[in-house]
């Protein structure tokens, strides 16, 4: 009588017995599946009785065992649950966060009384515009150079603001800048005039991507001073594409890229384009065309920027006078 054990001691044997016989497992095998099938199946489609080449052809173009399209298919539903579902969720817990600019003072440098006593409405404040790519911050530095400006780069500034690290609206600006939209004004004067206030010495300011749409102009001009002239960088949008797809490849910026590049496109046309028009009714417009080489386009703006600086410094001395 047979138990368990005596039933794994013969088995046991007959392995050892199969082991040390010529004809292999493989062969065995093959012979016990043709033996009992109706149809002789292929080698290549065997489980246990498939060579490591028959292998190889049954899972040629797979990934780690799935089939490419799968494979696909999978990866795209992931990705557009994310997209779609839970970015959104998470932004908007960021993002929609109702903006107030009383808790946004903490971080301001100055008191009121020194904001209120610094002579702002004495300086002189250019704006720089023109699109993305213009060529602001190019001809800015130089004019630095030329003429003794201090060089205010709003979209610099904010990104300076975002990466401080006890900075409260750090995601927000963030958020603003991949998505080409405006960062609400209250941030970004409040950052320009503070700037301003470290210069005491100096009366000659570009303030170089600023404003971005009327409501910006008017609430600068409310609030720190109003300004002299509009140098106005005028430049085709096939050009400006061409500039920051370049430019994209080296600068490390988020928003070099065709998407925000797009985005900011839209936001320049529809936002900042009535800021020129606005301040060219004043007679305040300088107008550079960018097309040409770099030197002849700083000829040209210095040309015009030195004209205007002669002609202020007599306006001043008249009403200097005039007291």
């Amino acid at each position: 009588m047979f138990n368990a054990f005596n039933r794994t001691k013969v088995l046991g044997s007959a392995l050892q017995q199969a082991a040390r016989s010529t004809a292999t497992p493989l062969r065995v095998s093959r012979q016990q599946i043709h033996r009992y099938s109706s149809t002789k199946p292929k080698i290549d489609q065997l489980g246990m009785g498939q060579t490591a080449k028959g292998r190889k052809n049954q899972r040629r173009g797979f990934i780690f065992g799935v089939h490419p399209a799968a494979l696909f298919a999978s990866i795209t539903l992931v990705y557009s649950g994310y997209m779609l579902i839970i970015k959104p969720a998470f932004e908007k817990g960021h993002v929609q966060q109702a903006f107030d600019p009383e808790t946004y003072d903490k971080g301001v440098v100055f008191s009121a009384e020194e904001i209120a006593s610094f002579p702002f409405d004495s300086k002189t404040v250019v704006f720089v515009l023109g699109g993305p790519g213009s060529g602001k911050g190019t001809n800015s530095a130089k004019l630095v150079d030329d003429f003794g400006f201090v060089h205010l780069s709003a979209g610099d500034l904010l990104r300076e603001e975002q990466a401080r690290p006890m900075s409260e609206y750090g995601y927000l600006i963030g958020h603003y800048i991949r998505e080409g939209l405006i960062v609400p004004h209250e941030i970004t004067i409040k950052l320009l005039r503070n700037r301003m206030m470290q210069h005491p010495e100096c009366d000659r300011f570009l303030i170089d991507g600023f404003p971005r749409n009327l409501e910006q102009a008017k609430a600068f001009e409310d609030t720190v001073c109003v300004a002299k002239k509009v140098l106005y960088f005028e430049c085709p949008e096939s050009v400006l594409l061409e500039r920051l797809l370049d430019r994209g490849k080296t600068s490390g910026r988020s928003d070099d890229n065709i998407e925000s590049i797009k985005k900011r496109f839209r936001t320049y046309t529809n936002d900042s384009k009535p800021v020129i028009d606005d301040y060219d009714k004043k007679g305040k417009v300088i107008t550079v065309s960018c097309k040409g080489s770099m030197d002849g386009v700083y000829a040209i703006t210095k040309k015009q920027v030195d004209a205007f600086l002669k002609a202020d410094e007599k306006d001043k001395q008249k009403k200097a006078s005039a007291k």
